[in-house]
């Protein structure tokens, strides 16, 4: 079972049957996402493999993980977000439990989503996993 913020992107997502309206949804969500500090924008945090800006900044705190990302890119700031939800919160020690991309088929998002951004996406949960 995902995190609760992720079961919610969910229960959005059956609600919106229109994929403009649930990329509008991530879009949404990717605004809401709090600014990556300029110090943090630094090539130890930038995600290879995506074909926008991306930064993800991790901070694990009392053995359980967190972290703050960014994108030039609102769709993919978006991602971050969705990311974000399934991610925040989770004990360290349960972080290499999560199969992502499992979690994430129940969106359909990759079947909606350019090679690009897919590609950008898997790199984005690879980065992730590196600190499990």
């Amino acid at each position: 079972m995902a995190q609760e913020a992720f079961e919610d992107i969910v229960a959005d997502f059956e609600f919106l049957d229109d994929w403009e309206d649930r990329y509008r949804h991530v879009i949404e969500m990717g605004k809401a996402l709090p600014p990556l500090p300029d110090a943090l924008k630094v090539p130890a945090t930038k995600v290879d493999g995506c074909a926008s800006q991306v930064w993800l900044h991790p901070h694990p705190e009392a053995g359980v993980f967190h972290f703050d990302g960014e994108s030039d890119a609102m769709i993919v700031r978006g991602l971050i977000a969705v990311l974000h939800a399934l991610y925040e919160g989770v004990p360290m020690s349960e972080l290499s439990n999560i199969d992502a991309h499992a979690e994430l088929a129940r969106l359909s998002l990759e079947d909606h989503l350019s090679a690009q951004r897919s590609n950008g996406l898997r790199a984005m949960i690879e980065r992730i996993r590196e600190q499990a």
